[in-house]
């Protein structure tokens, strides 16, 4: 009897490990803000993690499983991004994908990071490498790395010789004004405004004015698009004559449609774009990603983020393994992978290697145009 107990309960244990061994799917979770003032790029996050999820399954899987997405919605803010992290961990996901904004991602990061779950996110505000979480992966390059480009850009390509800058409040946009503030700085250059916006108010023909009697020659936006567009419309209607210069997360379709015939010649800082990378898997991706949904990605963003998967994806494929720790070892060690942003790799602190900035200029039909460093 005892034996047969035995035998009964070790036929259990294999069945039950077994069953885990070969569990038929694997979840990604999406965080992104899918309504609100950042819609279209949580949606477009989403899509391309999708569309990921789809062609792995056309290829046989992801080690032989089904690839499956489950999406929160965080609207770009921080309690609801938190509460997204709790949400997600309670569906077992496997990773998350996001968010969008620098501060929804550090309100997800502790949830996520206690339930030992793969984070990548776009957010560039310094602090969310800094807190050691090892499972914690920025798949677009930080603040310090674009203020460096900036100021570079600024001082020394156009020679600037007074220079606005505005910022918001929030964690991204004011540490990227104040780390490109002190870029130019270094670079000699002269700063004649240093200012604040309330992000979502609409109306900043006030701060506008007060830029307009310091007769700068460039104003530079650190914050987003939704804001940045109104920003250079407005510029235009107060007859400010100064060149417009938006840092990353001005890039999205949005900022032409808010600014409007001012935006034509209005330049943007980011990583290059896919048209300009080197690698056919960008331009494939692009196409497919028109052919599923009939339009193109909203912004590098969309890309970044599918990056951030795919590198996933290629250590889960090279470790053979979904267990978190063994494949963020793997990611911590990555460097050169073809990104659709560029090459990409991560330190030990999951900070984003590789991939230069360059500077784009907005065309008269929205395109972008690379102007610096020259092609």
């Amino acid at each position: 009897m005892i034996k047969l107990r035995l035998a009964l309960a070790t036929a259990a244990l294999s069945l039950s490990m077994a069953g885990v061994a070969v569990a038929d799917s694997v979840t990604f979770g999406v965080q992104a803000p899918i309504t609100g003032q950042y819609a279209n790029e949580g949606q477009g996050i989403e899509k391309a993690v999708k569309l990921i999820a789809k062609q792995l399954n056309e290829a046989g899987g992801l080690l032989g499983k089904d690839v499956k997405v489950v999406s929160c919605d965080d609207e770009g803010k921080a309690t609801q991004a938190a509460l997204c992290g709790r949400d997600l961990a309670n569906q077992e996901v496997f990773a998350v994908i996001g968010s969008y904004t620098s501060g929804a991602t550090a309100a997800s990061q502790p949830v996520l990071d206690r339930a030992n779950i793969l984070q990548t996110s776009d957010g560039t505000a310094e602090q969310l490498t800094q807190k050691g979480y090892k499972l914690f992966f920025r798949n677009a390059p930080p603040n310090s790395a674009e203020a460096e480009f900036t100021g570079e850009y600024l001082v020394n390509a156009k020679e600037y010789k007074r220079i606005a800058i505005i910022k918001d409040h929030s964690s991204f946009a004011k540490g990227l004004g104040e780390a490109t503030a002190a870029a130019v700085e270094k670079q000699g250059g002269n700063i004649v405004f240093d200012g604040f916006i309330t992000a979502g108010s609409q109306d900043y023909r006030s701060i506008l004015t007060k830029i307009k009697s310091e007769n700068p020659d460039i104003i530079y936006f650190s914050g987003y698009y939704s804001d940045g567009g109104l920003i250079r419309s407005q510029q235009a209607s107060l007859n400010i004559d100064a060149d417009f210069v938006g840092g990353d997360a001005n890039q999205n379709v949005k900022f032409a449609e808010i600014a409007g015939g001012a935006a034509e010649g209005s330049v943007i800082i980011n990583v290059p774009a896919p048209a300009n990378l080197p690698y056919p898997e960008a331009k494939q991706f692009l196409q497919d990603y028109q052919d599923a949904y009939g339009e193109s990605p909203p912004s590098i963003f969309t890309l970044t983020n599918t990056d951030g998967m795919r590198a996933i994806v290629k250590a889960v494929q090279e470790t053979e393994s979904f267990d978190p720790e063994k494949v963020a070892a793997y990611l911590h060690e990555l460097r050169d992978f073809p990104g659709f942003t560029g090459p990409l790799g991560f330190d030990e602190n999951g900070e984003r290697l590789g991939s230069a900035f360059q500077a784009f200029e907005v065309q008269a039909d929205g395109t972008y145009k690379t102007v610096y460093p020259q092609q």
